[in-house]
């Protein structure tokens, strides 16, 4: 392999890693970042079906002259989200900290001391090296241990914001999947929220908070300018993985 092949094959591999991501960023130079358009979620190439486990359907026995049916979670029809493709809004309101501090400190001190002064007259045929037979033997240690930890995280989220229901789940849990961007000068921002929600749990104003979601996946991030300036380049973050130092 010739010399000028050897290095255009890892140009070639570096060009083909920044790909997409580069001719998108070069597409949108000069102009704000291009929003995407309204579709439905299940259309998603990553969108897939979600599949919960299931209580035992048991039969609704049919009760004459009885407005009440078993089984029924409520008596009169309202106008709250319900069915695929109905809109229910998501409060999301995180506001946690943590603080966590430890410290361990451990002191230990030993000594060992042994004598062989009178053994039968063996002493005398101790090496001349063993001047004194009563400090045949004298061992101390002393051990020391001091550690110290602490771990600080603030987080605050505040973000409301519409999905629709994609899937109905067969125990009537509602499968609901949000998504939102809104672009401010060349910065576009964009909230996604998915999860299961039980039709219980949606307030009559058709809202649900999040800490009522299961399964729930939020993201807020964006991409623009100032996301550029802020995140490391793609050939930095590769050196950082490959280089053992």
């Amino acid at each position: 392999m010739k010399p000028t092949s050897r290095i255009a094959l890892p140009v070639l591999a570096c060009l083909l890693l920044a790909g997409c991501g580069s001719l998108t960023r070069m597409s949108e130079i000069g102009r704000a970042p291009a929003m995407t358009p309204t579709s439905d979620p299940t259309k998603d190439p990553t969108w897939r079906p979600v599949s919960m486990p299931m209580p035992t359907r048991e039969p609704t026995p049919n009760e004459a002259n009885a407005l009440w049916r078993s089984g029924s979670r409520a008596f009169f029809k309202d106008q709250r989200a319900a069915q695929v493709g109905d809109i229910v809004t998501i409060l999301v309101a995180m506001n946690d900290t943590a603080n966590f501090k430890n410290a361990t400190a451990t002191s230990r001190t030993g000594g060992e001391t042994g004598s062989l002064a009178q053994f039968f007259g063996l002493q005398a045929r101790l090496p001349p090296t063993i001047k004194d037979p009563a400090k045949i033997l004298d061992v101390g240690s002393t051990n020391n241990n001091t550690g110290a930890g602490e771990i600080k995280r603030t987080e605050t989220v505040m973000i409301k914001l519409a999905g629709v229901v994609t899937q109905v789940l067969p125990n009537g849990n509602l499968v609901v999947s949000a998504r939102q961007e809104f672009r401010v000068n060349h910065e576009l921002r964009e909230l996604q929220v998915t999860g299961v929600i039980r039709p219980q749990d949606i307030a009559s104003d058709n809202t649900v908070h999040h800490d009522r979601m299961a399964e729930a996946r939020i993201a807020y991030g964006g991409r623009g300018q100032l996301t550029e300036v802020n995140q490391t380049r793609w050939g930095q973050q590769l050196m950082d993985i490959l280089l053992p130092f």
